[in-house]
């Protein structure tokens, strides 16, 4: 997918101007959340799964091995939920704001590469995953700390797959990256599906979790379209920007929906 050297001052600017009212918007967004969550809405600030940890120890009567816990800490869980938002927040002001970082965000842009954007989605992304899974009962800190870092290792795929094929032509293009992190970005659901389903009564599960599963399948899988879109060069996504638009756009839309769902799913019984 050859990309030019460098992209025009119009287009440079107006991505500047986008990614800057985008963030506003994240940041908006999370500071309310963060409000709700820890001054008005009592039944969000009061939802703190407690974080355990399992390991053995040694029965002296039994003469056996046992399995057991112990409470880590309490999950400030509508704080996190912010938190997500914040981060993607963060992520557009570092590359709209410092002159040096908007410079290199639109040399890599050029390149048909934007790390940054894997980065933030690495850290956000995984954040929003862990926080899913414990409002399905998943509370093991090792499960917890593992589901973070496949999902992050996801992301990161998708870097590695914008590095090696940056100036391909459609014709060369190394989907290895892609397949990978696909298979990696379904682990924390195979995990997650397993505790929804543990009880076999599915009338016994949420709508809020139907809701949750439905529009983190539906919103998320926007995005390898979009990456496929631009690696097949089709119509407007033959131009790397275009695709650029329509992640920052997908992040906003995906992300808030996401966000809310599971803030509120937090009020829930």
């Amino acid at each position: 997918m050859k990309q030019a050297n460098t992209i025009n001052r119009a287009t440079s600017s107006g991505l500047r101007r986008f990614n800057v009212i985008m963030g506003a918007l994240h940041l908006a967004q999370g500071l309310l959340m963060l409000v709700l969550a820890t001054r008005v809405i009592q039944t969000i600030g009061e939802f703190a799964p407690t974080i355990t940890q399992f390991y053995l120890t040694f029965n002296q009567q039994t003469q056996s091995l046992e399995v057991t816990s112990r409470d880590l800490f309490e999950l400030p869980f509508g704080v996190f939920v912010a938190l997500f938002l914040l981060l993607s927040a963060l992520a557009h002001a570092l590359i709209s704001l410092p002159p040096r970082l908007n410079s290199i965000y639109n040399a890599d842009l050029a390149k048909g590469i934007n790390r940054f954007r894997w980065y933030e989605y690495a850290l956000s992304s995984s954040i929003m995953i862990v926080l899913i899974a414990t409002l399905f009962g998943i509370y093991d800190i090792a499960s917890l700390i593992l589901i973070f870092i496949v999902n992050a290792s996801m992301n990161l795929f998708g870097l590695v797959m914008e590095q090696l094929n940056s100036g391909k032509t459609k014709q060369k293009v190394n989907w290895g990256p892609f397949i990978w992190g696909s298979i990696a970005g379904a682990a924390p659901w195979i995990a997650i599906v397993i505790y929804m389903f543990g009880t076999g009564n599915f009338d016994m599960v949420p709508w809020f979790v139907w809701a949750i599963v439905g529009t983190y399948f539906v919103a998320f899988n926007t995005f390898p379209i979009n990456m496929i879109l631009q690696y097949k060069r089709v119509g407007k996504w033959s131009d790397y920007v275009y695709g650029e638009r329509t992640y920052i756009v997908l992040s906003l839309v995906a992300k808030s929906i996401l966000a809310w769902l599971v803030l509120f799913g937090a009020m829930q019984p």
